[in-house]
């Protein structure tokens, strides 16, 4: 089907049109606050060199072939010590999927993800991003020439049916019938202490945009579970210190200069090993709970998902150590090295020292015990999960 024929119901959420391009293109190189952010990430760069080769791109594919992949790899190689990815072989070229991913970084899980289908030669896909991050008219406008969904949050009660329904109508659409795959988060938010459990919520919206039962209409998704593993977790950090406020004032709640900054921090710093596993397609599992109540079927679905990202979770020293220092035990012990215990308590120690110009108060010794409790919650968790379903 031809992008172009996109009911008009969804037109203020879909990504821009190749149509389209070149016009919003053209818009967003004039904004100041493009031209800032551009020159913050990439301060070498020859800005109008850059409006010269942005402005003679004509389509998303285009764009993200020539601009955004050269971009991720420089990231890449500059905060990870590599990509890597498995069950690439289970996407399959005549079949779109909704792809659905634990939730660690706000910019890069479905960015880097992208990178591994550019660098496997398979198709991106479309990426639901909450508007909440969308703070400037620019940057709304990039993420659509980059193949991004609109996912409303900031509607208030009265109009959330309302715009569940036209997410969940768009993403079918894509799926079946622009056959273009969509990445979604397990969960709205990122998973602070590395639980990695699907909300309800989301599978329920999932549902409600086609015209048959609650399976039928999953059934047509053709989910595809993905397990987003990060050896580090840049804001790590910053998580902590979230715990640490919430606990000390249960009413906390972050600004809109904390996503800011947790995206500055997870874009450039350090991440260590990541990997994406592309499981199989669950629809085999979900036909097998026809029959149950539908509130069993959407618990059903998020235990499937949950199962195939615990299961498929790579895990590194550092989880095994995190695993080891939480329990009290020398369970895992044969999974690290010397060395690992050292850097890895090394690295903590570092991020944790981080978190007093993060805070208008002296911090105590209890208040980086707490922290680094929590710390080490969420780097064992994935542990726990995994073990759950097998060996580790």
């Amino acid at each position: 089907m031809n992008e172009n024929q996109t009911p008009e119901e969804y037109r203020d959420i879909c990504p821009f049109t190749d149509d389209e391009f070149a016009g919003k293109m053209a818009k967003m190189v004039e904004e100041p606050g493009f031209k800032h952010a551009i020159l913050w990430v990439m301060p070498d760069v020859d800005y109008d060199a850059f409006c010269a080769q942005l402005l003679a791109i004509r389509g998303k594919e285009e764009f993200q072939n020539k601009v955004m992949r050269p971009f991720l790899e420089m990231l890449s190689a500059k905060t990870t010590k590599g990509i890597s990815a498995g069950g690439i072989d289970n996407i399959s070229y005549s079949q779109a999927y909704t792809m659905i991913t634990n939730h660690r970084d706000i910019v890069l899980d479905a960015s880097l993800l992208n990178l591994s289908l550019l660098r496997a030669g398979k198709r991106t896909t479309e990426v639901a991003i909450g508007d909440n991050l969308l703070i400037y008219d620019w940057i709304t406008n990039l993420v659509r020439l980059n193949k991004s969904i609109v996912v409303h949050r900031s509607v208030g009660m009265k109009h959330a049916l309302e715009a569940a329904q036209q997410l969940s109508g768009y993403i079918r659409f894509a799926v079946t019938e622009k056959k273009e795959s969509v990445w979604i988060a397990q969960r709205e938010g990122r998973s602070k202490d590395s639980s990695d459990l699907t909300q309800e919520s989301l599978v329920k919206m999932l549902s409600i945009g086609g015209p048959n039962d609650t399976l039928s209409n999953i059934l047509d998704l053709n989910i595809m579970p993905v397990a987003i593993s990060y050896e580090l977790d840049p804001n790590d950090y910053l998580k902590a210190r979230e715990f640490l406020l919430k606990k000390k004032d249960p009413s906390f709640k972050k600004t809109q200069r904390d996503d800011l900054f947790s995206m500055e921090t997870g874009l450039l710093q350090n991440k260590g090993h990541v990997h994406f596993e592309f499981t199989e397609c669950i629809n085999p599992e979900i036909e097998r709970l026809a029959g149950l109540e539908r509130h069993e079927q959407l618990l059903g679905v998020c235990e499937a998902i949950d199962r195939h990202i615990h299961a498929n979770y790579h895990l590194y020293p550092c989880n095994y150590i995190a695993y080891d220092q939480r329990m009290g035990t020398d369970e895992m012990r044969s999974r690290y090295t010397d060395d690992d215990l050292r850097s890895f308590n090394e690295y903590l120690d570092g991020q944790l020292a981080k978190v007093q110009k993060e805070v208008d108060f002296t911090l105590a010794d209890d208040d980086y015990k707490y922290m680094r409790d929590m710390m080490l919650v969420m780097y064992s968790n994935p542990v726990v999960n995994k073990r759950k379903l097998v060996e580790v």
